[in-house]
C-alpha cells in the first residue's frame, strides 16, 4: 500500500510541476522599474523617482523599495500595480532634541516601516504613504524589453 501511495504522490507532484510550468508561460510580464512621484510638502517640490525592482531609493528621509511592478497589456483595461515598502530612516525632532541635550551622540534608530503593500496607479489615494512631510505614489512601470529571437541563418 505504501508503494501505491508513493506512486500517487509522484503523479501528483509531476502534475503540479507541469501545471506550474504551463502557467509560467502565460504569466503577465513583470516590470523592471517602478516609477513614482514624490512630493515634499515643505518645499512643494515634486520629484520623479525611478526605483529598479529589488533596489532601494532615498527620497528625503524616506527609503522606497519596489519588490514587484506589473502593468497590464494595452489590450486590457489599463492598470499598473507595484508591491512597495517605504521606510522612514531619518531622525525625529525628539531624537534631535535629545541628542542636543546630551554630550554623547545617540545611536541611529532602526528604520521605521511606514507602508508595506500594493499601490495602484489608477487609485493613488487607495494605499497611500502617510507621512507629515512627504507623499509618494505610483504612476507607471517600465517593462522589460521583450526578447526578440532572430531566425536562424539559412545554410546554403
Amino acid at each position: 500500500m505504501t508503494s501505491a501511495l508513493c506512486s500517487m504522490r509522484s503523479a501528483v507532484l509531476a502534475a503540479a510541476v507541469l501545471a506550474a510550468s504551463s502557467v509560467a508561460g502565460y504569466a503577465e510580464p513583470v516590470g523592471e522599474t517602478a516609477i513614482f512621484t514624490g512630493l515634499d510638502k515643505i518645499t512643494a517640490r515634486i520629484t520623479r523617482l525611478e526605483v529598479p525592482v529589488g533596489d532601494r531609493v532615498q527620497f528625503g528621509t524616506l527609503e522606497i523599495l519596489a519588490d514587484s511592478c506589473n502593468k497590464r497589456p494595452p489590450t486590457e483595461t489599463p492598470e499598473t500595480t507595484a508591491f512597495v515598502e517605504v521606510f522612514d530612516v531619518g531622525k525625529t525632532l525628539a531624537d534631535e532634541l535629545a541628542e542636543k541635550d546630551t554630550a554623547e551622540p545617540s545611536l541611529p534608530r532602526p528604520p521605521e516601516r511606514l507602508f508595506s503593500g500594493w499601490m495602484f496607479a489608477s487609485s493613488p489615494g487607495l494605499n497611500a504613504v502617510e507621512h507629515p512631510v512627504y507623499d509618494v505614489w505610483l504612476i507607471d512601470c517600465k517593462m522589460a524589453a521583450p526578447e526578440t529571437s532572430e531566425p536562424p541563418a539559412s545554410i546554403e
